[in-house]
């Protein structure tokens, strides 16, 4: 018994998008199989024109743990989550897993976030909790990242290290229990808009450290108007919740005291 099973989480689904991700699948699946043989793989794909749907059907058709939603158009990571979720809410999981198909995220962790569901709603994989780490990232992707999350942590309040990661475990009741129709957020954006709502809502949110690898193969969906968004829609919700003003002052009397 793996030690997702003995955990007593229930049904998991991990949910991946992609695009473009015909290189790195097979692998990822093959790993998940290894490392959660109980769990269930959802790949979301959006019209890869590099043949990743045709790819994920062929992995389908062989294995009843791996299945296949098509969308038309590239739409985005965040509309592709929402997909998955609803089709893994719809089909009765009892905790649905995010994860990139890059295998930045290493399946065998997935044990660790799932074990950690015991005394959490939301369990974060996290770079920037003591244990957790990156590998080949450049210095400048590090500063983007820890800067974006301490700007995360001083606009919204949020008592978490690592809001942006995407590699994360939500039991069903934590998608049911949010507003889901209204997120139009993307990338980051998306990781930290969900974070957040969950939060604000009372679930019970921790973090586990994770090993974060740089892909190997594929092209990074990373791009400036992404982080562009987060840094924005971060802005707009500080300011409409009054946290950037309380923000605001404590920088002040920071300054005054020094």
């Amino acid at each position: 018994m793996t030690p997702a099973e003995s955990s007593g989480v229930g049904r998991v689904l991990v949910v991946t998008p992609t695009y473009n991700e015909r290189d790195n699948l097979s692998e990822l699946t093959c790993r998940l199989r290894a490392a959660v043989p109980s769990a269930h793989l959802l790949v979301v794909d959006d019209a890869s024109p590099d043949g990743t749907g045709e790819l994920a059907d062929d992995l389908a058709a062989g294995d009843s743990h791996v299945h296949v939603l098509h969308r038309t158009a590239k739409e985005g990571l965040g509309p592709a989550y929402l997909a998955g979720f609803r089709w893994g809410l719809d089909h009765d999981y009892d905790v649905l897993v995010e994860m990139d198909a890059d295998c930045s995220h290493a399946p065998e962790q997935l044990p660790d976030l799932l074990s950690a569901l015991t005394d959490a709603d939301l369990v974060l994989g996290s770079r920037w909790v003591r244990g957790g780490s990156v590998v080949d990232w450049p210095a400048s992707r590090m500063l983007l990242s820890r800067g974006g999350n301490a700007y995360a942590r001083l606009l919204l309040g949020l008592p978490v290290r690592d809001a942006t990661g995407g590699y994360r475990a939500y039991r069903r009741e934590v998608l049911e229990g949010l507003t889901l129709g209204d997120v139009a957020s993307q990338g980051y954006c998306f990781q930290v808009d969900l974070v957040w709502r969950a939060w604000r809502a009372g679930y019970r949110v921790v973090e586990v450290p994770i090993r974060f690898t740089e892909r190997v193969a594929g092209v990074s969906k990373m791009n400036r108007s992404i982080v562009a968004e987060a840094l924005w829609q971060v802005t707009v919700w500080g300011v409409r919740s009054g946290r950037s003003r309380r923000a605001r002052k404590t920088l002040r009397s920071r300054t005054a005291s020094t």
